[in-house]
């Protein structure tokens, strides 16, 4: 990620309303230098899934830490990542098609 987290997750919760779906930034993290989570809900089957950045080589990808879909599971696994790292940030986005919005690179087993 170029930008500072900030810009970044406000550039995509943009994305997200302009194409009429619903996200919230459920937790700020550090303005400039911290990691996001991007967790994903599908209104239609209440399947969730959770995004984030990993290293592959030189290349930056976002991939599911989690393979689970329910969202209960979800929801405790990002909290004990926040116990680890309290610079994270979380975004919430809930769609109808389950989009997650990411213009970057996402793990094509997605």
């Amino acid at each position: 990620m170029l930008l500072s987290s900030d810009i970044w997750v406000g550039a995509l919760v943009r994305r997200v309303e302009q194409a009429g779906s619903f996200a919230f930034i459920a937790r700020k993290g550090h303005p400039q230098f911290g990691a996001v989570l991007v967790k994903v809900l599908n209104l239609r089957t209440r399947d969730a899934c959770v995004l984030r950045e990993a290293q592959t080589g030189e290349d930056t990808v976002w991939m599911r830490p989690v393979e689970t879909v329910n969202e209960p599971d979800i929801d405790d696994w990002i909290a004990r990542q926040l116990r680890y790292d309290p610079d994270l940030w979380v975004v919430e986005i809930e769609d109808a098609e389950g989009r997650h919005f990411l213009t970057e690179r996402v793990d094509p087993s997605l």
